[in-house]
């Protein structure tokens, strides 16, 4: 039995007192030891804090006075019959002593707080006394723990699970909902202690999980505990493990129901997923979770876990030695079904983005935006990204994409689409130098106009144009476009940063073509894009009910500056790098491209950007690792506007 130290001190207490009373009148005394009984049931109701030895506490029923019964054995019986509660304590105080009847009572006044937040289970029952001489005990019987107890009886609190919420997308369209599931495990009652470990050990090879954890779960676990080791679609469960499984001793399914997406991947950083709490979740917050607890992991679901779970329910029964089947039902909590949260992801889009990076082999992402209203269409991770949501989360260093910023700040400076800049073909700056890209054409090597040298993406042009800028210029660009200022968006995003005063001239050079210390999400690029196809600042939305709005600190986006933008952006698309999208059907495209280095184990790769967009869509595509912006990037950023059609 679990107890409570501190109760159990003011047990002990209570108990000297008592001792001490003999001069008080009878009535005293009689009182004092049916308050000793509510004490004593209730330390030895309460469960220990931090999981301490309550073996070594004294028993906090053994000095109560009992009618022909041992403290010992009354400690046990009620042991016994409380411990299907799950830890539970309740309040228990004394109510009304008849000392003075034929057959003198009392009344104890029971609470349990079976569920979090919701009415009591509250009753009262009647404790027999006797009087001998000066001396008062108690009689013990079942029912003085609940009313109608009998001898065998036990308490069982069972969790009522509630149905959780849905998360559904665009035009309410469900994405998330529960789907059938087969629960692979270990079932204890199954398979002698003895030999659950190779059990354990050969299930664990059977369906792929770590044996070791699986195995230490398992021998960890009470003799009725089903401990599971993996769950399955109730329709993707593999022949062999369907097949094998009976021939592995306590090896067992169970059917059940678990909130999925509609298929294994499909957007599964960013959703998150659903499982049983973990230790470390119940310990953080018993009042919330409960071993056995089905709750949010990660993701979204993990964020809106409270108003997604709703709240469980519960059922206490009284179980008779002849077993459930003849249980009473003593309480009942019905469960809350779970709110559902509406998201903009729309499914066609997002499995046409998962599609689309299939079969690509680096850490890649694409994300979809609507310029109109900033809705998140679609956010793909690729299999490269080991489950990690580089999409709306990854930092990288955006290439010559950032170069739709940096034109907006010469624009700002007073440059426009006609001014010309030097496009060397290298340039240094405090003995660091730059150049440009290997093919690039030498056509447009020279003195050039600025929408021809965003067109072909010469670093050279607009690091050399790096004293029309003044400190802050580039990152107040930055911000009018959607990129650099953190804001909450009520899930998992990175907007970037864009240092407001560079560390050194070469930090500030390399900061103008998207390298230094320039870092942003696809998703932040993304929302570049949209800005520029919008014509003002756009800010990402994904979750309706969390409303955004643009930061102050953006200065407004002018008419003047979207079209000059949108026409040099075109320009990369009818004569520049981004022609492989000059021919995708519909609207006119404008894009950039990009490439980033990065080092890898101290070899320099390149980063693969692309952004575009075409009517109210807008479109980023990373790939960690590649040629170019327009080798690697651009295909697959082609790929996705001709299938979102």
């Amino acid at each position: 039995m679990r107890r409570s130290s501190a109760a159990l001190g003011t047990l002990l207490v209570l108990a000297g007192a008592l001792s001490a009373c003999s001069g008080s009148d009878s009535g005293d005394r009689a009182q004092a030891v049916v308050a000793q009984l509510a004490g004593a049931l209730t330390v030895a109701a309460t469960p220990t804090p931090g999981g301490a030895d309550a073996s070594t506490a004294p028993d906090p029923l053994a000095t109560v006075p009992f009618t022909g019964a041992e403290g010992a054995a009354v400690s046990k019986s009620y042991a016994e019959l409380v411990a299907g509660m799950d830890g539970i304590a309740p309040k228990i105080t004394v109510g009304k002593v008849d000392d003075e009847a034929d057959r003198p009572t009392a009344t104890l006044a029971w609470s349990w707080p079976v569920v979090e937040g919701a009415d009591p289970w509250a009753y009262e029952t009647t404790v027999g006394l006797v009087h001998e001489g000066d001396r008062w005990s108690v009689t013990w019987a079942p029912d003085v723990v609940a009313p109608d107890l009998a001898e065998g009886d036990t308490l069982d609190a069972v969790t009522l699970p509630t149905q959780r919420g849905d998360i559904t997308g665009a035009g309410g369209s469900v994405l998330v909902t529960e789907r059938a599931v087969v629960r692979v495990g270990i079932d204890r009652s199954r398979v002698p202690a003895a030999e659950a470990p190779a059990s354990a050990r050969a299930l664990a090879r059977l369906v792929d999980v770590d044996p070791a954890p699986f195995v230490k779960a398992v021998e960890g676990a009470g003799p009725r505990a089903f401990v599971e080791a993996i769950t399955y679609r109730a329709d993707a469960v593999p022949a062999a493990v369907r097949s094998r499984i009976s021939s592995i001793t306590g090896a067992h399914q169970v059917s059940g129901r678990l909130s999925l997406g509609p298929s294994r991947d499909f957007a599964a950083p960013i959703l998150g997923r659903v499982g049983p709490v973990t230790a470390e979740m119940v310990e953080k917050d018993p009042d919330v979770y409960r071993s056995g607890d089905v709750a949010g992991l990660s993701g979204l679901q993990a964020r809106y876990d409270e108003q997604l779970r709703g709240a469980p329910g519960r059922v206490v029964r009284a179980v008779p030695a002849a077993g459930e089947a003849q249980s009473r039902e003593l309480y009942r909590h019905d469960p809350v079904a779970g709110k559902p949260l509406a998201i903009t992801l729309v499914e066609r889009l997002q499995t046409l983005a998962e599609q689309t990076l299939a079969d690509v082999g680096p850490a890649s992402a694409l994300v979809a935006i609507r310029p109109s209203d900033g809705s998140i269409l679609a956010a793909a991770n690729g299999a490269g990204t080991g489950g990690q949501n580089y999409a709306t989360f990854g930092q990288l260093a955006p290439g010559s994409t950032f170069k739709a910023v940096t034109s907006l700040a010469l624009l700002r400076a007073g440059l426009t689409p006609d001014s010309t800049v030097r496009c060397t073909p290298t340039v240094t700056v405090n003995g660091k130098q730059f150049k440009n890209y290997s093919d690039y054409p030498a056509s447009a090597i020279g003195t050039i106009p600025l929408r021809e040298a965003i067109a072909q993406s010469c670093n050279t042009a607009l690091i050399n144009q790096r004293g029309d800028l003044s400190d802050g210029d580039l990152s107040g660009a930055a911000a009018t476009l959607g990129l650099g200022i953190d804001h909450d968006l009520g899930f998992p995003s990175y907007f970037g940063e864009v240092p407001a005063k560079p560390a050194s001239d070469t930090e500030g050079a390399a900061d103008l073509i998207g390298q230094g210390k320039v870092l942003a999400s696809p998703m932040a690029m993304a929302t570049v894009i949209a800005s520029v196809q919008a014509g003002k600042t756009v800010v990402p939305r994904l979750v309706d009910q969390v409303k955004v709005s643009v930061p102050s600190a953006a200065t407004p986006l002018t008419v003047g500056e979207a079209d000059q933008l949108k026409a040099m952006l075109r320009r990369v698309v009818t004569d520049g790098s981004g022609r492989g999208l000059l021919d995708v059907p519909g609207p006119p495209v404008i894009a950039k491209t990009g490439t980033a280095e990065y080092s890898d184990g101290g070899t320099i790769k390149t980063h693969a950007w692309m952004i575009a967009a075409q009517g109210d869509l807008a479109v980023a595509v990373f790939v960690q690792t590649g040629a170019s912006g327009s080798q690697t990037a651009g295909p697959l950023l082609e790929a996705f506007l001709r299938g979102a059609r």
